[in-house]
């Protein structure tokens, strides 16, 4: 931690964060600032760990916090004033007391961590606000949403960043960096998604942070005051990001390539039900609570060049962690769960699977390899660090971000088109076309290892 904090404090991060950034729009390399002005819409869990990152920067000023819990708002004044920092200013009487904060005119760029219901209008309010926006994922519930995201930044030249920080991953951007060397030969599939038993998060007795408990809504805790409420009303992957960015990421989705359609399926939903009963007993009345999505979700997309991608969300029953990744050319492939890899000529036995740290270690991206030891302690295993300090340094130079508007609403429009498919018993659906056909020459991300 001691090491993350020397080196933020050197500001020898500089240009780091950039890296990632495929091209300089509506910007002034000349602008660039010696200190980011910050505030940040939410500060639950999330908010705070983006709150605590921001702290250990010599490079960021806190200006101003807003949320609606009031215990929220002092641990996020305590943690401030723990950093020697002074108190921020306080938002958050009521719910869009977030404009007062995005009135202040000292504010350059904002965080926003809220219940996913928030995303879009916030992001809209701050990029009208003229502030460089960061959104948590996912950043869009609906197909007009996504175009809102989209539609605004253009109207207003304000750029927006999806926090998606599984793009940092270690293993995720040495397999990148596999991919741009083309040792998978011509990509042709990938498989990803949302693996997580959530169903503790979802319910909670609100006695502890993460209890065992059947309630939610008005009387859960934290995510289980509103995420619950989405299961029980859509039938659709309400949560793709973390598996679909990566992907997208690797096969140049919005720049030089684009989703073009999507088929969606959900088993039968039991699992929600099964744990209330376990925990609160079935005569619980969350336990005679019919929930409309499905256990399992599994949509299939097609892109512009060809490649398949399977895409998995599964929250609600019992399974170990897992995003599911595989990424399959013409010469080979990796998957993550066993952490294999096979590749034609180089496998130590044909058709067997080799461990793949060996590859994983050969083609560490220069990112880690530069600032690894720098991210310890930053949150999820390091990748934290790597995408608030890609938002910092953009958002300093007010330069196109990595993962941008058109990222955000193509990686969310995945939810309202399952949703879609699943009722239409998994018709396809058309992805729009975000870029309004800029894909064709969008430049692809920047990765010689030379920029960095």
């Amino acid at each position: 931690m001691s090491t993350r904090r020397n080196f933020v404090k050197q500001t020898a991060v500089l240009g780091a964060g950039i890296a990632l950034a495929p091209q300089l729009t509506f910007s002034n390399i000349n602008t660039t600032k010696e200190k980011l002005n910050v505030g940040l819409i939410g500060v639950g869990l999330r908010g705070t760990n983006h709150l605590n990152n921001l702290l250990s920067r010599s490079d960021c000023n806190i200006i101003a916090i807003c949320d609606i819990d009031q215990k929220r708002i002092s641990i996020a004044q305590d943690l401030i004033t723990e950093k020697g920092h002074k108190k921020a200013q306080v938002f958050g009487k009521y719910d869009y007391d977030y404009r007062n904060l995005l009135a202040l005119k000292e504010i350059d760029a904002i965080i926003i961590s809220t219940p996913w219901l928030w995303h879009t209008k916030m992001a809209k309010d701050s990029m009208k606000a003229e502030k460089y926006t960061a959104l948590e994922v996912s950043a869009a519930n609906t197909m007009e949403e996504c175009w809102d995201l989209v539609n605004v930044h253009e109207e207003t030249g304000s750029h927006l960043m999806i926090l998606e920080n599984v793009c940092y991953r270690r293993d995720i951007l040495a397999v990148l960096n596999m991919v741009k060397q083309n040792v998978f030969g011509e990509l042709l599939h990938f498989r990803c998604g949302y693996q997580h038993d959530l169903r503790f998060v979802k319910f909670n007795d609100g006695k502890t942070a993460y209890g065992k408990g059947a309630e939610f809504g008005e009387k859960g805790i934290s995510e289980s005051a509103w995420r619950t409420q989405h299961s029980l009303l859509r039938n659709a992957d309400v949560y793709p990001t973390h598996g679909i960015g990566p992907v997208a990421m690797m096969c140049d989705i919005n720049r030089g390539n684009r989703f073009i359609s999507m088929t969606s399926h959900a088993s039968k939903g039991v699992g929600l039900n099964k744990y209330i009963e376990d925990v609160g007993g079935k005569d619980h009345p969350n336990a005679k609570l019919k929930f409309k999505q499905g256990d399992i979700i599994t949509s299939t997309i097609d892109t512009a060049n060809g490649e398949t991608i399977i895409v998995t969300h599964d929250c609600n029953s019992p399974r170990p962690y897992s995003l599911g990744f595989r990424v399959q050319g013409s010469e080979g492939l990796w998957e993550v769960d066993g952490n294999r890899i096979y590749i034609e000529g180089e496998a130590e036995k044909p058709h067997r699977w080799d461990d793949a740290t060996k590859w994983l270690e050969k083609y560490d991206h220069p990112l880690w390899k530069k600032f690894g030891a720098h991210a310890e302690g930053a949150g999820h295993g390091g990748m934290d660090f790597f995408v608030i300090n890609s938002f910092v340094e953009s958002a300093k130079q007010n330069i196109a971000p990595p993962l941008d508007a058109y990222d955000a609403a193509a990686w969310s429009a995945i939810t309202p088109l399952s949703e879609i498919s699943i009722a239409n018993n998994g018709e396809p659906q058309d992805f729009p076309d975000f870029t309004r056909g800029d894909w064709v020459k969008r430049t692809p991300y920047n990765w010689d290892k030379n920029t960095y």
